[in-house]
């Protein structure tokens, strides 16, 4: 009998013809206020703050992590401010232990502790024309190299896709949402939105573009999904703790899978399979990704343990994801033209 997990690559060919016969014409929408976002945490006990079906599209709106005070000290104007997130530094009280501001959570009918929700990522774009980075005292991955606070505003051309870094440096945009996560287990209570972990959150995965999907192991019901740390670019690894951090607006779609079994999350991309390991441990974190992948390998291509192993070994690639929030990320991609078609 075939494993549950060994069906995958047969629902993603057609559910993407089914799918949209149940869907909404129209997505609905989701924008960042004081009462539709969860700053700092995912918890099984948040309430949501939408509720939607399987199949159901949803447009997001999430909000740049930081204060307007620390964006206009760095230089942005007044008025390039958004209002909501002047809104929500005023009036949210309950927030941490982490920094992120997360839009939702929202909750998906049907989905229970141990189904597979499926994140379909069908458009990003640009909500404001700037993004900044910066690093501070004891954070990123040099903190004693650099023991003070620097913060960079960086002007985005959304029309050429760049960032202006500097006189003579421009950084292609590949926007992508760095938190994207569900509620942990309940027994977890309120965790930090900052070390991804079983739940996804923060993996600050940069081929998690428009066009790909994450796959993430459910522990609540209703799955109760978050997003947000918004970024216009990054480079593996994030060592200085921030990307290109921006507001972002996502269209995404939400589908349950029952017969999927998942212990960690995964993703696919429209070249690439991925599979994720998150450990506070870099070697630990790397064994993870690599058993995730052998484990795929055997559940959807039906390898022996012996060959996936070897197909890892010479065919697929691990990257340093995460290096700076708590859990060190890290993923290992594998491509999907290796594969024959089936005849």
């Amino acid at each position: 009998m075939r494993h549950p997990a060994g069906r995958i690559l047969i629902l993603l060919g057609f559910l993407a013809v089914l799918v949209p016969c149940v869907a909404h014409a129209q997505a609905l929408q989701l924008k960042p206020t004081p009462k539709t976002i969860a700053w700092g945490y995912y918890d099984a006990k948040t309430p949501p703050v939408l509720r939607i079906h399987s199949g159901d599209t949803v447009e997001i709106q999430t909000l740049i992590t930081s204060s307007p005070e620390r964006l206009e000290g760095a230089g942005v104007p007044a008025d390039r401010v958004e209002q909501s997130l002047r809104d929500i530094y005023k009036e949210v009280k309950d927030k941490g232990p982490g920094g992120h501001i997360l839009t939702g959570p929202i909750y998906i009918e049907s989905a229970e502790p141990g189904d597979v929700l499926e994140v379909r990522i069908q458009k990003i774009r640009l909500a404001i024309p700037y993004a900044y980075n910066g690093f501070g005292p004891g954070r990123g991955f040099l903190p004693d190299d650099f023991p003070y606070a620097r913060m960079k505003i960086i002007p985005l051309d959304e029309t050429r896709m760049v960032a202006h870094f500097a006189e003579g440096i421009e950084i292609p945009l590949h926007p992508f949402f760095g938190s994207m996560g569900v509620a942990p287990p309940e027994v977890s209570g309120r965790i930090s939105s900052n070390p991804p972990w079983i739940h996804a959150g923060n993996l600050d995965n940069k081929d998690l573009v428009a066009g790909s999907s994450l796959f993430l192991p459910v522990h609540a019901r209703g799955a109760l999904f978050e997003v947000g740390d918004g970024h216009a670019g990054q480079g593996d690894g994030e060592v200085d703790i921030t990307a290109l951090e921006t507001s972002l607006i996502g269209t995404f779609q939400f589908i349950v899978h029952k017969d999927l079994h998942l212990l960690w999350p995964r993703a696919e991309t429209s070249t690439h399979y991925i599979t994720m390991g998150l450990h506070e441990d870099l070697n630990e974190a790397a064994k993870l990704a690599v058993r995730e992948m052998i484990a795929f390998l055997m559940e959807t291509k039906h390898l022996s343990r012996d060959d996936a192993y070897m197909l890892a070994s010479v065919a697929a690639d691990l990257h340093i994801t995460e290096l700076v929030d708590g859990n060190k990320g890290v993923h290992m991609s594998i491509p999907k033209a290796i594969f024959a078609a089936p005849k």
